[in-house]
């Protein structure tokens, strides 16, 4: 299960640092406020996709095992 997990980290990695997950962050619904002093980054609907992801992938794991 460990391999898996990393395999899977790899392979995410890859896929941010290929540029493939650059929409990823930039959702309608996610609110970007820039001022000259400061920055304020809510990724509120990226954030939603992640979790339906992970709570999917444990579901997954837990009805298999």
């Amino acid at each position: 299960m460990l391999i898996t997990l990393g395999i899977g980290l790899i392979l995410v990695g890859l896929l941010i640092g290929s540029g493939s997950l650059s929409w990823f962050g930039r959702l309608p619904g996610d609110i970007v406020i820039e001022r000259e002093t400061m920055d304020v980054y809510l990724p509120i609907t990226s954030m939603i996709i992640v979790s339906a992801v992970l709570s999917g992938v444990v579901y997954l794991v837990r009805r298999i095992m």
